[in-house]
């Protein structure tokens, strides 16, 4: 059973959602969030990556930060630049990328429903980042940024959402400098939201696709303030967290590839010997993506190279180990290159799909030591995973296109 709440929104005015909305704040280092803010004013970066109107010297999460984010969004409240919504509503929000259209239900779920595994993970978080952001939406009093949830798709909430779709004009539509178009709708008709309140009472399961750090953050301020607040009631906002819900049937993952910093002592041929032990290793004249499971594109020493792993170490393989790049750290990164764990270690770093081949040749001949383009996890892999309650590699998923931060906030003491 899946709870999905309408919440009031705080949103933009009609005419600068497109100068609000930013790429979310974990896709982007300080420096690259001061250029992409340049001189909009307007930016949500100003509220999520508060550290970008602070001097250089003042640490990325310094006490100042925080409040400077909560300054700012209150700031774009008062201006009347974003404006809460009078009554409870959902939201639907429509992105379109290559032709290919995703469409999810913007809703706020149940913090306990998470902390029952009822919304489901399949990462670990990394302590550094939960506090960073359970910082940030407890300063601020809100969420800021969407939890990005997927489900089995049901037939049945398709058609209530093509249907309202069809008869009723979007809020916002606009495309962004990424090619990416945006197409948001106000779901305020009281039949609709209870019909697809019931009909997610009906969904068994929801799947965290991409926000792990966001649920946890969300988590946090909740128990936070139930200890603050004992006599708060249970519907309080805070108990809920806001999320955009997609049909899995609707959701692209992207390869999520890795860089090394070196070849622990070996030379390229004498590392192309010992690859070669588990992997089948042929030279090709042009970078590939891979499409097949077991199939690895590899940069090393000027040259590509098509890399499929041998059927012996494809046997008797769980869910995880399965994975592409579990198969890769398993055989390669731990006992070649001594890279034990990929979240610590200073000597692997991951590209997003979305940059291209073309980048992890640009890292290696810029220094770095070999790159490895991955074939995608799927929709199914990380389904499949998250209902055995295991946990994937870290950086095994890349969605894209991204949620646009901005365009909706979840107040917590509404």
């Amino acid at each position: 059973m899946a709870i999905a709440r309408p919440f009031r929104a705080v949103r933009p005015v009609a005419k600068l959602a497109d100068r609000v909305a930013s790429l979310p704040y974990d896709v982007m280092n300080r420096a690259e969030a001061k250029s992409m803010a340049g001189d909009n004013e307007l930016s949500f970066l100003h509220v999520v990556r508060a550290e970008i109107d602070l001097p250089e010297s003042v640490d990325d999460y310094a006490d100042q930060v925080y409040v400077k984010g909560c300054e700012r969004l209150q700031e774009m409240i008062a201006d009347g630049v974003i404006k809460q919504d009078d009554k409870p509503c959902f939201y639907l929000y429509r992105q379109i990328m290559k032709g290919r259209v995703q469409t999810g239900l913007v809703a706020t779920v149940s913090v306990d429903d998470y902390l029952s595994n009822k919304i489901k993970k399949h990462e670990f978080t990394r302590k550094a980042k939960e506090i960073d952001r359970t910082r940030h939406f407890d300063v601020c009093d809100a969420h800021t940024e969407p939890v990005f949830l997927t489900y089995r798709k049901r037939d049945s909430i398709n058609g209530v959402i093509r249907d309202f779709i069809k008869f009723n004009d979007p809020i916002y539509d606009f495309k962004t400098d990424d090619d990416i178009t945006h197409i948001f709708w106000v779901v305020d008709d009281a039949d609709t939201v209870a019909a697809l309140q019931a009909l997610f009472l009906d969904v068994p399961t929801l799947y965290i696709a991409d926000g792990h750090h966001r649920s946890a953050t969300s988590a946090n301020v909740a128990l936070k303030r139930r200890e603050q607040y004992p006599d708060a009631p249970a519907d309080a906002e805070f108990n809920y967290f806001m999320a955009v819900i997609f049909p899995d049937e609707d959701l692209f993952i992207m390869d999520y590839n890795r860089v090394v910093k070196d070849l622990n002592g070996l030379t390229p041929q004498s590392f192309l010997q010992e690859i070669g032990k588990v992997y089948k290793i042929k030279q090709v004249d042009q970078p590939f993506h891979p499409h097949k499971k077991a199939e690895m594109c590899m940069y090393l020493d000027g040259s590509w190279y098509r890399l499929t792993a041998m059927n012996r170490i494809l046997e008797g393989l769980d869910p995880v180990e399965s994975l592409d790049v579990s198969i890769l750290q398993n055989n390669v990164l731990t006992p070649l290159l001594g890279i034990d764990d990929p979240r610590t270690s200073m000597r692997i770093d991951f590209v997003g799909g979305i940059r291209g081949l073309d980048e992890l040749k640009r890292r290696v001949d810029g220094g770095w030591a070999a790159a490895f383009a991955m074939c995608p996890t799927t929709m199914d892999d990380l389904l499949t995973i998250a209902d055995a309650e295991m946990i994937m590699p870290p950086k095994s998923t890349w969605f894209e296109p991204k949620l646009r931060s901005g365009l909706f906030v979840h107040m917590l003491s509404d």
